[in-house]
């Protein structure tokens, strides 16, 4: 049987077509190849995107800076001398970008201003720090990318 070039066209992109579907397939059901989105309710977020705006700014404005080093306990956050520990709450948000499984919450209740995330709940590789908090009716936010 002889092939014309109208058949060999045709075969041609059958043959293509079917790598692409076989790659398309391959990517998104093999767990290998999942990525985790940066956030699911990243609308939710934009809207108070200006609240974020104000809380670091008053964060800058502080006479003293958080402090931030890696320690033997795992990572350490200094808060200012000028904050009085046991006014401050809120949250501190330790999040992964390569795994949403890994994003952990703390709430912040203070005895002293240094402030120590463990390191059995820190592995190696880039995490980012956000502690949100409130001081005498103030709205704060500090946020930091690490490499633990």
């Amino acid at each position: 049987m002889k092939i014309n070039w109208g058949f060999g066209i045709v075969i041609g992109m059958t043959l293509f077509i079917s790598f692409i579907m076989y790659l398309v397939i391959r990517m998104t059901t093999e767990e290998a190849f999942d990525h985790d989105m940066v956030t699911e309710n990243y609308y939710a977020k934009e809207m108070v995107y200006q609240r974020e705006i104000d809380a670091e700014t008053n964060t800058k404005n502080l006479n003293g800076k958080i402090k931030s080093s890696k320690v033997a306990e795992g990572w350490e956050l200094v808060f200012p001398a000028e904050l009085e520990p046991s006014k401050i709450s809120g949250k501190l948000y330790v999040y992964r970008p390569s795994n949403e499984d890994l994003d952990t919450e703390w709430p912040l209740d203070l005895d002293s201003p240094r402030l120590v995330i463990p390191k059995e709940n820190l592995l190696d590789g880039r995490w980012n720090i956000t502690l949100d908090w409130e001081y005498e009716g103030q709205h704060y936010m500090y946020k930091e990318a690490i490499t633990y």
